[in-house]
């Protein structure tokens, strides 16, 4: 029942729990236990509103990819964890690929974000490269188009 719980939140995560325990077939007491224990066992970490961006909206979202020589004890962990403390970093992953981390930045400007690069990240022992790219326009966050469509469109089928 908690691998169900947690395919519903991960879809819908403002449900009232009257409603996920009609979904579940169970009672509103359950639910709550399950969601204490859900969030004690850091199964859920938390929950997000996704937002429109507005037109007028002046924050600035960077991807940047970090090329890292991992240290012998601690690996990439080590940079990784120290990167993650800065208040600017929103996401940060190890990937494969033609880098090591994978860093999604926030900032109120270009100029901002380029400081952080400069002045903070880059400087960090083990960081050997960086490479950012701004976000222009989101299409699609968390599984959620940004934009209302008019109905339902199918993708072309190509032969």
């Amino acid at each position: 029942m908690k691998q169900r719980l947690l395919n519903i939140l991960e879809r819908d995560a403002s449900l009232s729990i009257e409603d996920l325990a009609i979904r579940l077939n169970c009672n509103e007491d359950a639910v709550r236990l399950l969601l204490r224990e859900l969030i004690a066992d850091r199964q859920i970490i938390g929950y997000k509103a996704i937002l429109p961006e507005k037109p007028t909206q002046t924050a600035v979202e960077a991807m940047i990819e970090v090329k890292i020589a991992p240290r012998r004890e601690g690996g990439f962990d080590s940079p990784a964890k120290r990167i993650a403390r800065f208040p600017e970093v929103t996401d940060l992953a190890l990937v494969s690929g033609s880098c090591d981390l994978f860093v999604m930045v926030r900032g109120n400007s270009l100029h901002e974000v380029a400081a952080f690069v400069a002045e903070k990240l880059a400087t960090i022992d083990g960081v050997i490269s960086t490479a950012t790219t701004f976000q222009l326009k989101k299409y699609k966050v968390s599984g959620r188009l940004m934009e209302e469509t008019d109905g339902p469109e199918r993708l072309a089928v190509c032969p």
